[in-house]
């Protein structure tokens, strides 16, 4: 597996860096440690840019200890440009098959530059992408895996049941039922007619949570699994299982659909990957997903 880890000076890369590194990750695993350093834009200084060069070093050196200590193959590389595209670029020139990057704070302005960056690099990355937030503590790390039927749900079961966790590590899946037709209610549809699609739309959940199941208990991983009546949006009901379970982890799939489906499901994911008070992978499972 290869990993990129892009870092700054912020205590939420270093935070991102020590999460990363503690996990147990598959054999022959390799870790890319990258700055991205902003041209100065219409004006030169070249003390500033020195200083600023400088610091970068400084961070990827910090943040590669944590790496090399943990026994993983580690290079490092200052980059020069506008973060959210250098970031994106190096995973493609690197074949990376995860970009591990902090969250900072998400209020205010803070808020701002996360969007900026995160949410860049998690939509237009052609890997895998987690937002690494605050350090689990020393209970054993809480996964919860969210899916639905598609063909990228599944994706991401294979990635978690794929690579190693921590001694103890739980794991719960959940599944949020989702209207065929929310829109279509009486007298469009009959109240037969919409149970019947009720009736599917469970189906579909519970099939989802199966097949994530079986995936999983393959590799050896046992786990709970909950499906959740949609009496909010998707966003909202896994925010808040993750809230309530305590999660460390949230881990979905990112859809490869196209139009307008792929607008309202990629939404969730991001919202997620914004919005979770803990960490947030968004599993891709090739290039073009």
């Amino acid at each position: 597996m290869k990993i990129l880890v892009a870092v700054d000076s912020s205590q939420a890369s270093m935070v991102a860096a020590r999460e990363a590194a503690a996990r147990p990750w598959p054999a022959g695993t390799t870790v890319r440690v990258v700055s991205v350093v902003e041209p100065l834009q219409g004006w030169s200084v070249p003390e500033i840019e020195e200083a600023l060069h400088r610091s970068a070093c400084q961070t990827i050196q910090c943040a590669a200890e944590h790496f090399k200590q943990a026994g993983l193959a580690t290079s490092t590389a200052v980059l020069i440009g506008d973060p959210k595209h250098v970031i994106v670029r190096e995973a493609e020139d690197a074949q990376a098959d995860f970009i591990v990057i902090g969250a900072h704070s998400t209020h205010g302005v803070m808020q701002f530059l996360l969007g900026g960056v995160a949410r860049a690099v998690a939509r237009l990355a052609p890997c895998s992408v987690e937002i690494v937030r605050r350090n689990p503590g020393p209970e054993p790390l809480k996964i919860l895996l969210a899916v639905d039927d598609s063909e990228c749900s599944k994706a991401a079961a294979r990635s978690v049941a794929g690579r190693p966790w921590p001694a103890g590590a739980c794991f719960r899946i959940l599944s949020v039922i989702e209207a065929s037709a929310p829109l279509l209610r009486p007298p469009y549809f009959s109240e037969e007619m919409m149970e019947q699609l009720r009736g599917k739309d469970m189906q579909r959940a519970q099939e989802a949570v199966s097949s994530a199941e079986d995936i999983l208990y393959e590799a050896g991983i046992q786990a709970s699994s909950t499906i959740a009546v949609p009496a909010a949006t998707p966003k909202e009901l896994i925010l808040s299982e993750a809230a309530e379970w305590a999660a460390d982890l949230i881990v979905v799939g990112s859809h490869g659909r196209r139009g307008v489906n792929h607008l309202l499901l990629g939404s969730v994911s991001e919202a997620i990957a914004l919005h979770a008070q803990c960490s947030v992978e968004i599993i891709r499972s090739h290039p073009d997903s």
